[in-house]
């Protein structure tokens, strides 16, 4: 029982040994991983940065429900309702038509030309805040209000969000794109660095197979290897990504307040931490496996 607890560690011990063994080299290697996997995740970041600054810069978005002028107050009350029940709705302000009024004498400064006014020409009209989604989803919703009974028009500029829309969908594709050219490249130094291994370890590989050891049991310290590898490249990574985003907080701070913005840079969630470590961890899996079963089928066709 107890060597079998202690087997994991001990293989373990040996892959960071070996890792070391010319520490130059291991940590040229590591440093390698860890700035080629920052690469992406620093854009991720920079990316879901930039989605909170400019949600933070717009502000919330609107739709205007301009209601006609025969419109009756059982008609605004049913209207209400219907808007409060929507599920794609976060929020709903009536605002009257005498209510806009006066904010427009308040606003414009034009109280002569309005008090000459012989009725109020503004409609009542529904505020709606829409919960978060993508501009087509948005036009939708703009769309479905405009049929509406009583609603004469719905409005909502939705320019700004399709042009949002394209920029983070082309951001998003550029990171993916990087991500997979990355982890390629990632599986290829692991590949290299496990063959090198096994090079150095060929006649030990040779004589285990002779004395009926399995293919598992030869691959087993390789893929802890490949698997420690990866961990320590992901962890470079994200000391690299960290220590970036404590060298941007000073000038974005005062570029904030420059605009009178508290904006900072938000670092990667637990959840992102973990997701990264575990990806690093699996590349070093995958390229070590590669490797090792290259040479293993090479051994058995000989």
């Amino acid at each position: 029982m107890m060597r079998t607890l202690t087997q994991p560690l001990i293989i373990l011990w040996t892959a960071l040994r070996r890792i070391f063994a010319s520490p130059l080299a291991g940590l040229l290697n590591i440093l390698v991983i860890g700035i080629a996997l920052s690469l992406p995740a620093g854009m991720y970041v920079l990316l879901q940065n930039a989605q909170g600054l400019v949600a933070q810069l717009s502000g919330p978005q609107q739709i205007s429900l301009f209601l006609a002028l025969d419109a009756s107050q059982e008609d605004i009350a049913q209207l209400r309702t219907q808007l409060s029940r929507h599920p794609a709705i976060a929020s709903v302000k009536f605002v009257s038509r005498n209510d806009a009024l006066e904010e427009l004498k308040q606003s414009s400064g034009l109280d002569d030309v309005i008090a000459g006014l012989e009725s109020n020409p503004l409609p009542d009209a529904f505020v709606i805040v829409p919960k978060p989604g993508s501009a087509k989803s948005l036009d939708e919703l703009r769309t479905a209000l405009q049929n509406m009974p009583k609603v004469e028009q719905a409005q909502h500029d939705s320019a700004w969000a399709y042009k949002l829309d394209a920029l983070l969908s082309f951001a998003r594709v550029a990171v993916f794109i990087l991500s997979g050219l990355l982890s390629l490249a990632l599986i290829a130094i692991t590949f290299n660095t496990i063959r090198l291994q096994i090079l150095t370890q060929r006649d030990e590989i040779q004589v285990a197979k002779l004395i009926g050891a399995s293919n598992g049991f030869i691959r087993r310290p390789f893929l802890f290897f490949g698997a420690l590898q990866g961990l320590l490249g992901g962890i470079t990574a994200l000391l690299i990504i960290s220590t970036s985003l404590l060298l941007l907080q000073p000038p974005l701070a005062t570029l904030s307040r420059l605009y009178a913005s508290n904006f900072s840079l938000q670092p990667l969630s637990l959840g992102d931490v973990l997701s990264l470590l575990l990806f690093s961890v699996y590349l070093g899996l995958l390229g070590a496996w590669l490797s090792v079963s290259r040479h293993l089928s090479h051994v058995e066709s000989h």
